[in-house]
């Protein structure tokens, strides 16, 4: 077995998890500690932070039980595949894709915004008679840092 696939297997998934209260300032609060956490870990994450911004979102207005809290989780693989999960108290309300919102609609464009960022999402069962709402997103180039210092973005500079 060559040295580098010894340090793939063993490279350790990183993982972050948090309860928060299921009001809306817990579902901002989750979407700011997502930023702060792959950020420290010198990922990219616009999308990230996108679909925890929809999930938490989702849990506070249709997974809010009184009294319960929901619960954020961020696991970082070694094929940097970032998995989501969101956890709330309302098992009965199972998420699913809606109907394309009208144009003038002020909701129902959660889950598609999930979908377009996402690999594969989908819903398990959560102990307390809850449910885990999850994404999983293939995530970008690092930010990580190196002697020469910052890398620069390959994209092409704007014209004009």
């Amino acid at each position: 077995m060559s040295q580098k696939s010894l340090t793939e297997i063993s490279t350790p998934v990183r993982h972050f998890a948090i309860q928060l209260s299921a009001t809306r300032r817990g579902a901002r609060l989750a979407r700011l500690l997502a930023e702060r956490q792959l950020d420290e870990w010198g990922e990219v994450y616009d999308a990230a932070a996108q679909v925890v911004a929809e999930l938490a979102s989702n849990a506070v207005l249709h997974g809010r039980v009184q009294g319960r809290d929901f619960r954020l989780a961020l696991r970082l693989h070694a094929d940097r595949t970032l998995r989501i999960e969101v956890t709330d108290a309302r098992g009965d309300r199972i998420p699913r894709l809606p109907e394309p919102a009208a144009d003038d609609a002020e909701s129902g464009r959660g889950l598609r915004i999930v979908a377009a960022y996402a690999h594969r999402w989908g819903v398990v069962e959560a102990a307390a008679h809850g449910k885990t709402v999850w994404a999983e997103l293939a995530l970008g180039p690092s930010l990580r840092l190196s002697a020469a210092g910052p890398r620069t973005c390959p994209c092409p500079a704007p014209s004009g």
